[in-house]
């Protein structure tokens, strides 16, 4: 599947190896649920089996690289900040959008529940409702981001522990200076050899996603989202909002560039997103689309990629852990007053660093329905469905980690303007980056 230079553009038009990495996703997409229908339909088991399995290896490779691909990213990126001039400014301002947009999507969230009243008239019980082996806590950010041991962090596959290790020692590479020069190309050419071998995998997306949309179907039909339709749809139209009217907003207001056209570049990655459901194994396809599609510098996006990968989360700590209190409360009969609605923003916005080193969305629920006292049970109701809703609040997060980089870099005056504006390249397997001049990165005052 790898795509191939050709001497004539009418060639290239009619070589299927030449259409966009959009159009494999959505046939892989087609052809999933086409076979999930027919194999719920017919009762296949050798047919869900064979999507199950398919998916499973998929998400599997992507995690496969999830450890050394954090660890050196988060390393070089942090060592990397020595080209970039003001790089505190720039590491503190997108904290901040970080934060910001975090806190509108939590309130999209609460305002959409309060609309739709996703609980009103639903008939469940939490008689029986497992609760999530996995529980957020105001302590597992500080007792889950130091790892007893360093091997552990990578067996186990801790973000949180690799992101603090990486982090330390790219602090530490910057500190010795040119003494460190032997470890960091040897961090650099692991991570180039990451994501290399990381490609090959994205590029079996088309297949993985057929695998996954098809054993969604197979395994779990309409039946399942029926009694939970409109929390379900309360979720989509949420992340839908926060994608397609808040982040346009603000990349035309505050940005002052076209939305339009900084969905089409980065589309790709938010497509992977939606069907591999991991901000981390989408990372890659994310630098590159903000690198090369939107013209964000290599040495900033190096730094606000990683990092928004497992720290920004709009869709899974913002809109879903809102709309899912709101909905556990309904059902269990409790009312929600304005200090709840408050701590649920607070949570969100504050809480969502908690969640990286854990599993995700359905931590960052526990953790939120654990502050405002609703039983943790109730997160039980929602686990059969999470798969479905976790596809467009991944879709939401890689988003935000492509909206914040292009914000920040407008703003300082480094974004280049004529990458952002030139129409789109086919998606190719990276090259290696040629040698770095020991050189800055000007920034606007």
């Amino acid at each position: 599947m790898v795509l191939l230079s050709s001497p004539s553009s009418r060639s290239r038009a009619l070589n299927p190896a030449r259409w966009s990495f959009g159009v494999q996703i959505l046939l892989g997409l087609v052809v999933g649920i086409a076979a999930g229908f027919i194999a719920r339909n017919t009762g296949s088991a050798w047919l869900t089996s064979t999507l199950t399995q398919v998916g499973g290896i998929f998400v599997q490779l992507l995690k496969l690289a999830v450890p050394p691909l954090v660890f050196t990213a988060v390393l070089v990126s942090v060592a990397g900040l020595r080209h970039v001039t003001n790089a505190a400014r720039l590491a503190g301002r997108t904290l901040l959008w970080f934060l910001g947009t975090a806190l509108v999507a939590v309130a999209v969230g609460i305002v959409l529940g309060l609309i739709t009243n996703p609980g009103r008239g639903v008939e469940l019980t939490l008689v029986g409702a497992k609760t999530p082996d996995s529980k957020g806590g105001w302590t597992d950010f500080l007792t889950g981001i130091i790892p007893t041991n360093v091997v552990g962090a990578f067996t186990n596959g801790n973000v949180l522990q690799l992101v603090f290790l990486g982090a330390v020692l790219g602090v530490a590479a910057l500190k010795l200076g040119d003494r460190a020069k032997p470890f960091l190309t040897l961090a650099e050419s692991v991570l180039e050899l990451v994501q290399k071998a990381l490609w090959w995998v994205i590029r079996l997306a088309p297949i993985g996603t057929a695998g996954l949309i098809g054993k969604a179907i197979a395994s779990y039909g309409w039946n399942l989202l029926r009694p939970l339709a409109t929390f379900t749809i309360a979720v989509y139209l949420g992340c839908l909002i926060v994608m397609v009217v808040v982040y346009p907003i603000l990349l035309r207001v505050v940005g002052g560039v076209n939305p339009i056209r900084f969905y089409a570049k980065a589309w790709p990655a938010v497509e992977l997103a939606f069907v591999s459901r991991s901000s981390i194994g989408t990372m890659p396809l994310t630098q590159r689309m903000v690198t090369e599609r939107l013209g964000v510098p290599s040495e900033y996006a190096s730094f606000a990629v990683p990092f928004g990968a497992t720290t920004k989360m709009d869709g899974c700590a913002a809109v879903y852990p809102a709309l899912a209190a709101i909905f556990v409360a309904q059902i269990t009969g409790t009312q929600l007053d304005l200090r709840d609605y408050l701590l649920i923003a607070f949570v969100s916005v504050v809480g969502s660093a908690a969640t990286a080193g854990l599993t995700g969305a359905i931590v960052m629920l526990t953790l939120t329905l654990s502050t405002l006292g609703l039983p943790l049970a109730g997160a039980g109701l929602l686990l059969a469905i999470d798969p479905i809703l976790d596809m467009i609040r991944t879709a939401t997060n890689v988003a935000g980690q492509m909206v914040v980089p292009v914000l920040v870099a407008k703003r300082e005056g480094i974004l280049d303007q004529e990458i952002f504006d030139a129409p789109s390249a086919p998606l190719t397997a990276p090259e290696p980056e040629p040698e770095r001049e020991e050189e800055e990165v000007p920034v606007a005052a």
